[in-house]
């Protein structure tokens, strides 16, 4: 633990030097900051020693938790050997035996393995893939990528192109590449959910594909997104079945499906990869976050022998794909990743998970009977609760009233780490969370969201 000087030391540097993401530093240089020194399984620790429940699994990634005793004997056995070599003109052991093992756990066709560092740059690469595959293809009109509303695919310019996040992205707009975007109906609201409501949207997001495709024949390189729920975008939970119907649409045009599993892959639905509840073989998948078991940055895209034998031909011909990361297939992270998907094997925690989440859907429809709660979307161990000014007429909080944010603020004096998107409060702990860890997340949750809007106007 750090004395009190290191402490007000490290708030100054912090404040003084360091510019955080997705932050108004206005707002941060007036806050304490709370200062993370180590973890323990679901927990962290602060300078001053608090402890805090890990909500968010340290933004999404962290799968068995923080310190993992043999996570950490899998780092440090590889540091043993070699920390960094690359890929370029040679290959290291971590990266083919992982390359190996993602064959074999991902859906059946998704034969090649491309290395990157995040789950943006893992899009990049689809992106850059797709779209060369249909120049070496004989067909260089196909350019256009058709994405969703609310998608997000990552900060970088080409994902940035197939997001759909207002707030996020339209300061960015006049730098992306063309693409189309398909946006929900305007009757349709985050609490007009139901049977009827799913299969409306699910209606309409297919038909707006289809009359797309029919006004762009030919022109088409690939539809993106993400699969089963929109994270960023306010854990939006799609149509039962769209996933499935949007690949056979996809398959029968000869349009490359890619699935962006960055968030939701490694476990997080309930299953490996979310595409695998619908029975879905997409032709590019990405993924990161808990690929690296939120140990270090790794990400990869996989893709069939078709668009990768496409990019084979002699050097003068440059087929290459020209894309890469000076820590492609890194040996620590790929090490790292290894040893993740080993314990998902060892323990058999796919199984073990179904009890957990069954009792994270039944804690967490007890978020109806606050009056301030619009809506709770769940998708395995990933849930969003949306706040509303008022319920009965669905009018949200004003963004400038920072509600989510005052709600975070309260969970942490309850010694919970939580992070919002806007109004909607996310829950989304490591997986290997037990039932009384998951019980305690929460009940603080529950708390702080009544603490915050209990004495709000409606």
């Amino acid at each position: 633990m750090q004395n009190l000087r290191d402490r007000k030391t490290l708030t100054v540097w912090d404040k003084d030097y360091l510019w955080h993401p997705f932050t108004q530093m206005r707002d941060w240089l007036a806050e304490e900051v709370v200062i993370i020194e180590r973890g323990e399984g679901v927990y962290l620790f602060d300078v001053e020693g608090n402890r805090y429940i890990d909500g968010i699994a340290s933004m999404w990634t962290n799968v068995h938790g923080h310190n993992h005793l043999d996570l950490n004997a899998a780092l440090r056995t590889q540091l043993d050997q070699i920390a960094h070599s690359t890929l370029l003109g040679y290959s290291n052991i971590p990266a083919i035996k992982l390359a190996k093992k993602l064959v074999e756990i991902t859906p059946i066709g998704l034969n090649k393995v491309f290395y990157s560092d995040n789950g943006s740059t893992a899009v990049e690469v689809a992106l850059k893939m797709a779209f060369q595959y249909w120049q070496h293809k004989g067909q260089p009109q196909r350019k256009l990528f058709i994405h969703f509303d609310n998608a997000y695919h990552g900060d970088t310019v080409g994902a940035m192109s197939v997001g759909g996040i207002k707030s996020f992205h339209n300061t960015y707009n006049s730098l992306f590449f063309k693409c189309i975007r398909v946006s929900a109906p305007d009757t349709f609201c985050s609490t007009n959910v139901g049977k009827d409501s799913d299969i409306a949207l699910k209606a309409h997001w297919l038909s707006t594909v289809e009359r797309v495709y029919s006004e762009h024949v030919g022109e088409i390189a690939g539809i993106i997104l993400e699969p089963l729920i929109q994270g960023a975008g306010g854990m939006l939970i799609s149509p039962d079945g769209f996933l499935k119907d949007l690949a056979e649409f996809a398959k029968k045009e000869d349009i490359l499906l890619i699935v962006d599993e960055v968030m939701t892959g490694l476990g997080r639905t309930g299953k490996m990869w979310a595409c695998e509840h619908e029975d879905v073989t997409p032709d590019l998948l990405c993924t990161a976050k808990g690929l690296a078991a939120g140990y270090l940055p790794l990400a990869a895209t996989l893709t069939t022998d078709e668009i990768y034998d496409a990019f084979l031909g002699e050097y003068s011909e440059l087929k290459t794909f020209f894309h890469g990361h000076t820590f492609t297939g890194n040996p620590l992270a790929c090490a790292v990743a290894l040893e993740n998907i080993a314990i998902f094997e060892r323990e058999n925690l796919l199984h073990r998970l179904q009890n957990t989440i069954a009792h994270f859907h039944k804690r967490l429809q007890e978020f109806y009977s606050l009056p301030h709660v619009g809506d709770v979307r769940i998708c395995g161990m990933a849930a969003g609760i949306e706040l509303m000014k008022n319920r009965d007429s669905n009018t949200p909080y004003p963004f400038e009233e920072k509600v989510g944010i005052q709600v975070c603020k309260y969970a942490l004096s309850q010694s919970a780490i939580l992070r919002p998107l806007v109004n909607t409060i996310v829950l989304m702990p490591p997986l290997q969370i037990s039932i009384s860890e998951l019980d305690s997340l929460i009940d603080i949750t529950y708390r702080s969201i009544d603490a915050v809007t209990k004495n709000r106007a409606g």
